[in-house]
């Protein structure tokens, strides 16, 4: 087990992206040059869309500008009306975007475990304003996809699943885009996968592609037809080359996140009152996040002055996510938004810390901050 160790001089964040060769992104950029086509579904984002549907195992991927405009295209493309039940342990995108559809989003309670989207809280939640459920894999850990489905089926509900946090997971096998609706995948930069700005629906029903399409595209069929009111969410020629330069890197930085999250479990195994990510049956991670929960009862400390603590030795870990979606001024005087209503939420989210987490991060570097941790435990 480590042994406290003293601050780093250097900064360590949350998360680092990846950053490919720099000749084989511009080896992809000379080709947009040669082309003189910079945007509009040229070659580099057909041959981005084609790579990512593979790498997901989805039939069908729509490349987006950015993960909240794709997330606004899915509730269009559904019809979405009225209610929506949405998580409150999120980032505020999920439900800005049912906000901005004029949808009402509904805060329903996280299962106490995997911080998802409770499907036993999910019932009682709906009314006949309710047209769809828009679930989290929250720090990539998958929804009970199962439960949530027999709920959508049996009352009628459309399932939009945000994938921001769930690169790459697969359970059993298949793609998590492979349930629901729509998945939505963010390409941010913090991302695993990332083309600096960007982002992606997944979809199975062939008869939504058309749809998407037109509502990326401002409606827009051909020179002379306007079909529909779409947007702008098209990813551009240079956001597309990045993203085919970084996905040659994603396996590799995705191994050595691997070895980092087996080090740190190692390293913080059995220390009272941190709970460990679990490993759940069938499910190939994302690596995505490191996350720990704090017991302030039992470690001696709480989570803010764990994350204070760590800041004052340079290490800059996240409080994600905190305060709660429920609790902005936006959306607190909503119903569903009462504290009593989300109990576990409440809880849970004066507990997660997310500790930096990526392949550049070496073995002394996690030693070292588990050291720390180790340290400010008090009792």
């Amino acid at each position: 087990m480590s042994s406290p160790v003293t601050p780093f001089e250097q900064p360590i964040y949350v998360t680092r992206p990846i950053l490919p060769d720099l000749a084989a992104f511009t080896g992809r950029l000379k080709d947009v040059w040669d082309s003189k086509w910079l945007t509009n579904h040229g070659r580099q984002h057909d041959l981005l869309e084609r790579a990512l549907a593979a790498y997901l195992k989805t039939p069908h991927v729509s490349l987006f500008n950015n993960g909240t405009i794709a997330l606004l295209v899915a509730c269009r493309a559904l019809e979405l009306k009225g209610e929506v039940i949405t998580t409150p342990f999120t980032f505020p995108a999920t439900p800005h975007v049912l906000a901005w559809s004029g949808l009402t989003p509904v805060f329903c309670d996280i299962d106490p475990r995997t911080m998802d989207l409770d499907p036993a809280r999910i019932e009682a939640a709906i009314t006949p304003r309710t047209t769809g459920i828009l679930a989290v894999h929250v720090y990539g850990t998958p929804c009970d996809v199962a439960a949530i489905q027999r709920i959508a089926d049996a009352r009628g509900l459309r399932v939009i699943y945000d994938a921001a946090h769930a690169f790459g997971v697969e359970v059993n096998g298949a793609g998590i885009a492979t349930v629901g609706d729509i998945s939505m995948f963010s390409f941010h930069a913090t991302k695993l996968f990332h083309t600096a700005e960007g982002g992606a629906l997944a979809f199975r029903d062939p008869a939504l592609k058309d749809r998407i399409y037109l509502l990326r595209n401002f409606g827009i069929r051909n020179e002379e037809q306007v079909l529909l009111a779409g947007i702008n969410g098209k990813m551009n020629e240079l956001q597309a080359a990045l993203g085919l330069a970084v996905l040659e890197c994603v396996p590799a930085e995705w191994a050595r996140r691997e070895r980092i999250f087996n080090l740190y479990r190692e390293e913080l195994a059995g220390v009272p009152g941190i709970t460990l990510p679990a490993d759940l049956p069938g499910v190939r991670r994302s690596n995505q996040y490191f996350v720990i929960r704090i017991d302030r009862q039992c470690f001696g400390l709480s989570r803010d002055e764990v994350h204070a603590a760590l800041k004052e030795r340079n290490v800059h870990a996240r409080r994600y996510f905190s305060p709660l979606c429920s609790e902005y001024p936006c959306y607190r005087e909503l119903p569903s938004a009462a504290p009593a209503n989300l109990p576990v939420a409440q809880r849970v989210v004066q507990e997660v810390l997310c500790l930096p987490f990526y392949g550049a991060l070496s073995d002394d570097d996690v030693r070292a901050i588990c050291g720390m941790l180790i340290s400010l435990r008090r009792g």
